[in-house]
């Protein structure tokens, strides 16, 4: 994996990307991030939010209420030892998503088979694609998000083997004010350990506008800005990696 040369998001239409998979690794690979404007459209992405405001009995709490979900994504469910219950409720989360928003989970996952050129699965016994809401005028929007890479879901093979991951995610309501993805210059390295010397390395800030769609490097160190105003911030988000025994893409949530 090459290092990037600029530290910079690659912002590219949806037609001309998804039309050459190499030209996609190759801005992963050189920028820190790539957005594609306007992948939906803002009267869908409205729609969908207020399906996922319909689905709100069925909203998983994470945290003890600083965000929610609609379907279970792992890497919270790993941090509150609650393994167990995102399995044994795979079906039954991606069920809800379903209900609620038809059709978006095959939609990611149609997104991301035609960016890497290659067949996408779901990954077996996991939770498909699913929404992040976290609540306008609570501790995360204060706060900004945790500093991380996406890894939680990365076999230990597949991390000292580097295998291609890439996390996408599509804005569906975003902030007021703020809310950015912040990615450094910083790829994981077989630590979760975040480098004191961070203020200084090169960074970049991604403003969502409604319905772009952003995707990273798994291993390059992210975290969502804080943000202002009375709008909750919603993404929906799928996380990839390639299953090379099988060569396909896995994705989950």
């Amino acid at each position: 994996m090459a290092v990037p040369t600029h530290a910079t998001l690659a912002e590219r239409p949806w037609d001309a990307l998804r039309s050459d998979s190499s030209g996609f690794f190759r801005l992963l690979d050189t920028h820190l991030g790539v957005r594609v404007p306007g992948f939906l459209d803002p009267d869908t992405c409205a729609r969908l939010s207020r399906r996922v405001y319909d689905g709100r009995p069925f909203w998983i709490s994470d945290f003890g209420g600083v965000q929610f979900s609609l379907g279970r994504a792992w890497y919270t469910h790993l941090e509150q030892d609650r393994e167990d219950e995102y399995f044994a409720q795979a079906r039954t989360s991606d069920a809800q998503v379903e209900r609620f928003l038809p059709g978006l989970q095959a939609r990611l996952r149609d997104a991301l088979s035609a960016l890497v050129g290659a067949p996408t699965v779901s990954r077996p016994g996991w939770c498909g694609p699913g929404v992040h809401i976290f609540p306008a005028g609570q501790w995360l929007s204060h706060h900004g998000g945790d500093i991380h890479f996406d890894t939680e879901g990365l076999s230990e093979t597949q991390c000292q083997r580097r295998s291609r991951a890439i996390t996408l995610v599509l804005m569906l309501q975003p902030p007021e004010s703020g809310g950015a993805l912040r990615l450094w210059d910083v790829t994981y390295e077989g630590s979760d350990e975040v480098p004191e010397e961070l203020p200084s390395i090169p960074s970049v800030d991604v403003n969502y506008a409604t319905g772009d769609l952003v995707l990273l490097d798994s291993y390059r160190l992210h975290q969502i800005q804080p943000f202002l105003g009375s709008r909750d911030r919603i993404s929906a988000t799928a996380h990839a990696a390639l299953e090379e025994s099988r060569a396909v893409w896995e994705v989950w949530f």
